[in-house]
């Protein structure tokens, strides 16, 4: 099992996307999205991620190197899965996680519960509460073949986290993984930081999350 930690790169304060990432740089390691876990889905794009934490926000940015690109959901908490696409899943119970989704133009998809087929989707006024910016802007585009490479700044409030009331990110011990995948891209992949062990790609296994602890 990996492990990681979340170093708190900032004090408590409304900070903008741009600060944030500035942050991360500076003070965040690099982290490899890197498991090939499945052999029928060899493709392995280029997936780093750096996070770090204040005290009721998480920082989190994406840095993607892939052969293709798609966004075609608009919808919050659509299908985000089908287009080129990051995700981030933690639990802070060890039983239920919350799964955030961003497609490669932003478009979030946010869950919470104890399994795959026992999701509750968080209400579209919570999500529009985590801020993000992608490097390839917020328009829809069908699929782009070539060489393409972007970065996803995210800024995740504590209050979105709504099954976990007065949550504080400081000195917290949780569980989570980190992927990439892009079900509809011409070379589908499923890649991820922490390995997976099932027979066949699922991410909704928290059996297989990492050590995610926060300074």
């Amino acid at each position: 099992m990996k492990s990681l930690q979340v170093i708190k790169v900032a004090q408590s304060e409304n900070i903008s996307l741009k600060n944030g990432s500035l942050l991360l740089e500076n003070l965040a390691d690099m982290n490899k999205i890197e498991c090939i876990n499945w052999k029928e889905f060899p493709y392995k794009p280029k997936v780093e991620f750096r996070i770090g934490h204040c005290d009721d926000h998480i920082f989190l940015k994406f840095y993607v190197t892939e052969n293709s690109v798609r966004a075609m959901e608009t919808g919050i908490n659509g299908d985000v899965y089908k287009d080129s696409c990051v995700e981030f899943f933690i639990s802070f119970d060890g039983n239920n996680y919350y799964n955030f989704e961003f497609s490669c133009i932003g478009t979030p998809h946010i869950a919470w519960g104890n399994g795959r087929y026992n999701r509750v989707k968080l209400p579209p006024e919570v999500v529009a509460t985590v801020k993000v910016k992608s490097s390839l802007g917020n328009e829809l585009f069908n699929i782009r073949t070539g060489s393409f490479t972007w970065d996803l700044m995210s800024i995740i409030p504590a209050t979105c986290f709504i099954h976990d009331p007065e949550l504080v990110f400081s000195g917290l011990s949780a569980n989570g993984n980190f992927y990439k995948c892009g079900d509809l891209l011409p070379e589908p992949h499923f890649v991820t930081w922490n390995p997976v062990g099932t027979p066949h790609p699922d991410y909704h296994q928290p059996v297989y999350f990492g050590k995610t602890d926060f300074e």
